[in-house]
C-alpha cells in the first residue's frame, strides 16, 4: 500500500486531537442556549466567553470586538458588504486575486450602483501600495486587500497599504484566513479596522469563523433575529464549534513561531528537489515573502489536473489550486492576474504543508512527481 501524505491543507485541516477532547462536553453535557439566563445556559454562554478571550488575546484587541460567524466566506461578507450597505453608496478597492468571497460580493454590490476597482498585481501576485494610492478617490468608502493568496501564498504588503488608507480615514478590510494562525502580525500597526479569519485552516473544527471589527466601524448586519453577538450576528452560536476554535487559536499561539520555520524549511526542500529533478518547472508566488507551508509549482505543457491525479494515485493529496474552484478547466484566474503564459498556468499545482508533514513525505513527493510529469510530457502528442 502506498504511503499517504496530504499536502491540502490552505484547504483544509485535520482536527487536532485536543480541539476534539475540549469540544466533546458540548455535544451532550454543557448543551444550553447561551442566551438562557438559568445555569445551563449561562455555562454554554461562559465557554463562548472563554473562547472569544482567546481569540481577542491572540490578536491583542479586546475580546468583545470578534463576532464568531459560520465560515471565511461569511466573515468576508460581512467585512465588504456590511460596510457597504452601512454607507449605501461609493468606491471600493480591492485585488484582482482576492477570494471569490470578497470579488463575487464585490460584482454584486456594484449591480447595486457601487463602483468597485480592482487592481492589478505584479508578476509574484503581489498588490503594489502605489496602485492603491492612485485608486483612492474622494468617495472611496473602503479597501479590501487579503493578507495572502491560498494559492501562491504572496504575502501582501497589507502595513502599507493601511497606512494610506488610514491617512485618508478609509475602512481598511483584511481577509486573512490563510495567514491567521500561521504568520504573526498586529492588526493595530497595520492599521487594520476588520479582519476575517477561519477554524478549519488551523487544525479547528469546520463551520466556525471569526470576523474581528475596530470598535467605531460602521457596519450593517446581514442576517438579522435576536440580539445574539451583540446584535451584530443573529443565530444561536455555535458553542462546541467556538469551543473547539478557541482551543486551535491557544494551540496556534504557542506553536506559530517554530512551526512557521519549520514548515518554511520543508517548503524550500520540496522546491529545491523538485526543480533538481524536473526540467521546465517554475514557482509561482513570491520568492520569499509567502506563506510557510505553500509551494506553487508550474510544470509546462503538462495539465495539472493529470499531475494532481497521477500523485493522487501515489497516496499524495495536492491541489490544481484553491478548493473553491476544484473542477474548473480554465486557468487559475490568480496566475492570469499574474501574466503567467497559458502553457504554464495549466500545469500548476499546489502542494501545502502542515502539522504532520515530515521530510520523508516531501522526499517521497520529489521522487514520486518526476516520472508522473515525465511519462505525461512523453504522452503529448508531437509538437504539442
Amino acid at each position: 500500500m502506498s504511503r499517504k501524505v496530504y499536502l491540502d491543507h490552505n484547504a483544509s485541516t485535520p482536527v487536532h486531537p485536543d480541539v476534539v477532547a475540549e469540544m466533546m462536553p458540548y455535544f451532550h453535557d454543557v448543551f444550553g442556549n447561551p442566551s438562557s439566563i438559568h445555569g445551563f445556559g449561562r455555562a454554554a454562554r461562559d465557554a463562548v466567553d472563554v473562547a472569544r478571550e482567546r481569540v481577542g488575546r491572540f490578536l491583542a484587541v479586546a475580546p468583545e470586538e470578534i463576532v464568531f460567524t459560520s465560515g471565511g466566506t461569511e466573515s468576508d461578507n460581512f467585512g465588504v458588504k456590511g460596510l457597504a450597505l452601512a454607507r449605501g453608496r461609493g468606491h471600493i478597492i480591492t485585488s484582482k486575486i482576492e477570494h471569490h468571497a470578497v470579488l463575487r460580493t464585490c460584482q454584486t454590490l456594484e449591480e447595486r450602483g457601487f463602483e468597485v476597482t480592482y487592481l492589478p498585481v505584479d508578476e509574484y501576485g503581489m498588490v503594489a501600495a502605489d496602485d492603491v494610492k492612485r485608486a483612492i478617490r474622494p468617495d472611496t468608502i473602503a479597501i479590501s486587500v487579503m493578507h495572502a493568496n491560498s494559492e501562491i501564498g504572496t504575502i501582501q504588503p497589507v502595513a502599507a497599504i493601511g497606512a494610506l488608507a488610514k491617512e485618508r480615514g478609509i475602512p481598511f478590510h483584511v481577509d486573512a484566513v490563510q495567514t491567521f494562525g500561521k504568520v504573526a502580525f498586529d492588526v493595530s500597526a497595520c492599521g487594520i479596522d476588520m479582519l476575517s479569519f477561519s477554524g478549519h485552516k488551523i487544525y479547528g473544527p469546520k463551520g466556525v469563523a471569526g470576523f474581528w471589527v475596530r470598535k467605531g466601524t460602521r457596519l450593517q448586519s446581514l442576517q438579522h433575529g435576536g440580539d445574539h453577538e451583540r446584535r451584530r450576528r443573529a443565530g444561536t452560536e455555535n458553542v462546541a464549534g467556538i469551543v473547539g476554535f478557541g482551543k486551535a487559536v491557544e494551540i496556534r499561539s504557542r506553536e506559530l513561531k517554530a512551526e512557521g520555520e519549520r514548515l518554511t524549511a520543508l517548503r524550500d526542500r520540496l522546491w529545491e528537489g523538485v526543480r533538481a529533478r524536473v526540467p521546465d518547472v517554475r514557482l509561482n508566488g513570491h520568492p520569499t515573502e509567502r506563506l510557510p507551508g505553500t509551494a506553487n509549482f508550474s510544470y509546462r505543457g503538462v495539465e495539472s489536473e493529470s499531475i494532481v491525479l497521477g500523485l493522487d494515485l501515489k497516496g499524495i493529496g495536492v491541489s490544481a489550486g484553491s478548493a473553491c474552484t476544484a473542477g474548473s478547466v480554465e486557468p487559475s484566474y490568480v496566475l492570469v492576474a499574474m501574466g503567467l503564459p497559458i502553457d504554464w498556468a495549466m500545469g500548476a499545482v499546489r502542494s501545502s504543508l502542515g502539522r504532520s508533514t515530515t521530510a520523508e513525505d516531501i522526499d517521497y513527493v520529489i521522487e514520486s512527481v518526476e516520472p508522473i510529469v515525465r511519462k505525461l510530457r512523453a504522452a503529448m502528442p508531437v509538437g504539442a
